[in-house]
């Protein structure tokens, strides 16, 4: 199987710009929600960074669905076997399903993030993911595949804030 699912690899999505910009009350909420109210995120920031920055890993949880667009979740409320899952997930957002492994159950195998700067408070950010590398192995309860998804976050003229690696478990329900 894995000849098939290697087309994958280097398959990216387009760029997503966040549907609001970068937030002071949305910052200020983020900062306390993960108990770290640096000065840094306050609205008179520090000189160090140019102003009011956002916490490091803030600029990961700004892709969320607009007011007004289509809720994902009550249009399949009905839908017993719904899971939720490759429903605009910031792991694979924006990339295709890897057919192969449709139905596969997802488990996290971790993220790496390489900081090249914090976002600032009014700025806009934007997004493309892609999918890095799929493995295989076996194991002691049957094969896995491990995909890698890479996710770049940007500024609208390229400047990267930061980037993701994601590691997510892919094994065969039973």
């Amino acid at each position: 199987m894995i000849e098939e699912l290697r087309k994958y690899i280097g398959v990216q999505s387009d760029w997503e710009t966040a549907c609001d910009r970068v937030e002071a009350g949305a910052v200020r909420r983020f900062a306390q929600a993960i108990m770290d109210e640096d000065p840094a995120f306050g609205p008179q920031g520090e000189d160090r960074f140019g102003g009011p920055v956002a916490p490091p890993l803030y600029p990961m949880m700004m892709f969320r669905r607009p007011l007004g667009a289509p809720d994902p979740l009550r249009i399949h409320a009905g839908d017993p076997e719904f899971d939720g899952i490759g429903q605009g997930s910031s792991v694979t957002r924006g990339l295709p399903e890897i057919a192969p492994l449709a139905g596969w159950a997802i488990l996290n195998g971790g993220t790496e993030v390489e900081l090249f700067r914090y976002a600032r408070h009014g700025e806009t950010i934007r997004m493309r993911s892609r999918y890095a590398d799929i493995t295989e192995k076996d194991t002691s309860k049957g094969p896995i595949v491990l995909v890698v998804t890479e996710t770049e976050i940007a500024t609208p003229d390229g400047e990267v804030l930061l980037r993701a690696r994601r590691t997510l478990i892919r094994r065969k329900p039973r």
